[in-house]
């Protein structure tokens, strides 16, 4: 073994290594040990096994041939219709009561919202005017007088008290026509 240095570092000659047909023989003996030729208590479970599990399966029954049936109750009443005959029934009229939202006026922005889902969260009043707080679903305060418009039936703000806002909404009457409700949003209870 022969040692150089070289910038002040040892080098060292490789080993020489032990030639690959010993690793190959080792391998081949440990794999040789791991054989066996007895293999009679598996071929005595096997045979054991075969001998003690016979099926049987039933014979699959007879299919009988299918008879059709015919309906002959076309002629009698139907089960489903009234015994009496109903009298054809009045279509509703059109009720047209002059009442019509504005619907070319610019929209505010709590008429996104449905009436039920704003709150009234207080009042504020300077110089004689009163206006109304009103907390939307999407977190915020709108201040809103009488004039404003809020929730989705074009609801108009008529008064503003100090536990209440009044409006008067516009909704379908069902037959055509809309009519005015009155409704209110009110201070919570403390």
């Amino acid at each position: 073994m022969t040692v150089d240095k070289v910038n002040n570092k040892a080098l060292t000659a490789p080993r020489p290594r032990a030639p690959l047909w010993w690793s190959a023989l080792g391998i081949c003996i440990l794999l040789a040990g791991c054989s066996s030729t007895n293999y009679g208590d598996l071929e005595e479970f096997v045979a054991d096994t075969k001998a003690s599990t016979r099926g049987k399966v039933d014979p699959l029954p007879e299919v009988q041939p299918y008879e059709t049936f015919a309906y002959a109750a076309q002629e009698l009443r139907d089960p489903f219709s009234s015994f009496m005959e109903a009298p054809e029934e009045e279509q509703p009229q059109v009720v047209d009561t002059g009442i019509r939202p504005d619907v070319n006026r610019r929209r505010e922005a709590l008429e996104e919202f449905p009436l039920d889902s704003l709150k009234l969260v207080g009042q504020l009043e300077k110089g004689g005017t009163r206006w109304a707080l009103v907390a939307a679903p999407d977190n915020t305060i709108h201040r809103i007088t009488p004039g404003n418009y809020l929730g989705q039936n074009y609801g108009e703000v008529k008064s503003v008290t100090e536990t209440s806002v009044e409006l008067t909404e516009i909704v379908p009457n069902g037959l055509g026509g809309w009519i005015e409700r009155q409704a209110s949003l009110t201070l919570p209870e403390e």
